[in-house]
Parts: structure tokens; C-alpha cells; sequence
């Protein structure tokens, strides 16, 4: 992949694609392929393989996906199945048939067991039950990945995929019941001090322990790898750091300045 090659980031706009489109821009990175949703039904097959046929893509990076936090995720099991299934599987056939020379799939911590050893190595896959709470979104980029990993082995196809830990940073999501951990939280205890709250109540026991990235060094390693790596099974990408989920809301409280009691709630899921 050179600063002339032709590449498509799907998903340009969101907290992963905006960040990898930035990086490569800073690299020197001259033909980046972007295009709005409104303008691309990624779920629509034909509609993909026409807009492959109108471009020379030489590299893809596959960031676009549905998205959503704890209980948006867990109420639309089968949008988040569906959508992300055609998603990946419509991109990943285009590049297929249209010589794509490399493709990337970026994926989610999410497709390994609940009850992974810390820290989670690739080698956890489909060993053990998904978490309920997100099983459709894990299962759709499961399928992506070894659909990836297949092209890889059955056409020689340089489709890789790599698994991003819990990510955050510029255009992330505040919404109050769509956004991940980090965003909700932030906002919760903004809100909570503005408002004069006595206490924040926190989703399940708080114990369980996450690794969180911030998305411009994901875009980094982004790049190193579609620059570097090659093999057909998929990459973790991380800091080999994590925290309690408790200990994270006692930084977000901190950090906006909030001052009140901190409480956890075990009859959620955490």
C-alpha cells in the first residue's frame, strides 16, 4: 500500500473510520475512497458491487458497523445481527470479485467468550459462550472475520481482521442509552453534577475488568498492519492494560468533577 494507492474506508464517518481517515491524510495518503451512508446502502449487495464497479479499489478497511451500548445492544438483537452481517459479508464479496489486493475487517472484543482468561488471546475464539447482553452484534462479526479468514485460505486473498479492545476519543457517541461505556459514563456524571445528584448508580457489580484504546492509536495500528501484517487469523489490537469498570466510573467522576456517591446496581448485567 503506497501514498497513490486507491483505498476505501467504509464507515468514514464514524468514531473508528473518521480517525483512520485522518491518519492515513497525515501520512500523505492521497486517493482515500469515502462515501456517506445516504449516498451507499453497505447492507444492499448490489448496491455495493456497483460502487466497487465504478471505483479501482485497490485496499479496504472495513470500519463501518452498527453500533450501540449495553441496552441498545441487548433490545435489538436482530438489527445488530442483520445489519452488521450484510455489512461485512456485501463488502468483503465485492472485494472478492473485484481484486481488492487487501482488506482489513476491524471487529470487537465482544466475539470471545464471557468468561475469557485476562487477558484474552486470539486463541479464546468460539471456545466457550458468547455474552448475552451483545451475543447477535459478536456473532455477525464472528461470521465476518472467518468469512475473511476463508477467502484467505480457499482464494489466497490478503483479507485479515483484527479485534480492537473497548475504544474512545474525538466523534465519539454521547448518546444516553446508545453509546458505549466510556462516552455513557462521561455523560452520566456530567449530567449528574449539574443536576446536584447525590449519587450515581452504575450498571451491574462494577468488578468485571476492561482494556480501553484510545481510536487515533487504533488508526495507527491500523495502518501498521495493512503496511505489515498478513496472516489470515485475526490480531488483537490493545494496550495489554485494563480496569475495573468501577474503577473507570471513579476516573469519570473525577475528571468532570463530580463529587457524590458512586453505586453499582448487580441486577444489571454488567
Amino acid at each position: 500500500m503506497d501514498l497513490q494507492s486507491n483505498i476505501f474506508v467504509a464507515g468514514h464517518r464514524g468514531l473508528v473510520g473518521s480517525a483512520i481517515v485522518r491518519a492515513l491524510k497525515q501520512r500523505g495518503y492521497r486517493n482515500i475512497i469515502t462515501i456517506p451512508r445516504d449516498a451507499l446502502d453497505l447492507t444492499d449487495q448490489s448496491s455495493v458491487e456497483h460502487f466497487f464497479s465504478l471505483h479501482q479499489i485497490e485496499y479496504v478497511i472495513i470500519a463501518a458497523a452498527k453500533v450501540g451500548g449495553i441496552l441498545f445492544n441487548q433490545s435489538h438483537q436482530a438489527d445488530f445481527l442483520y445489519e452488521n452481517l450484510m455489512i461485512n459479508t456485501n463488502i468483503i464479496k465485492a472485494a472478492a470479485d473485484h481484486e481488492v489486493a487487501k482488506l482489513l475487517l476491524l471487529g470487537s472484543s465482544c466475539i470471545y467468550p464471557k468468561f475469557s482468561s485476562q487477558p484474552i488471546s486470539e486463541n479464546s475464539l468460539l471456545k466457550g459462550p458468547l455474552e448475552p447482553t451483545n451475543e447477535g452484534y459478536a456473532i455477525a462479526k464472528i461470521a465476518g472475520l472467518k468469512l475473511c479468514e476463508k477467502y484467505h485460505e480457499q482464494y489466497n486473498k490478503c483479507f485479515i481482521s483484527a479485534m480492537p479492545t473497548n475504544l474512545y476519543g474525538p466523534g465519539d457517541n454521547f448518546h444516553p442509552t446508545h453509546s458505549h461505556v466510556i462516552p455513557g459514563m462521561m455523560r452520566r456524571f456530567h449530567d449528574a453534577k449539574y443536576r446536584g445528584d447525590e449519587s450515581v448508580t452504575i450498571w451491574g457489580s462494577g468488578n468485571p475488568r476492561r482494556e480501553f484504546l484510545h481510536v487515533d492509536d487504533l488508526a495507527e495500528a491500523v495502518i501498521h498492519l495493512m503496511l505489515c501484517y498478513n496472516d489470515s487469523q485475526p490480531i488483537n489490537v490493545g494496550t495489554g492494560k485494563d480496569m475495573s469498570i468501577l474503577d473507570l466510573a471513579t476516573v469519570m467522576a473525577e475528571t468532570v468533577g463530580y463529587q457524590g456517591a458512586i453505586l453499582t446496581d448487580p441486577s444489571k448485567p454488567d
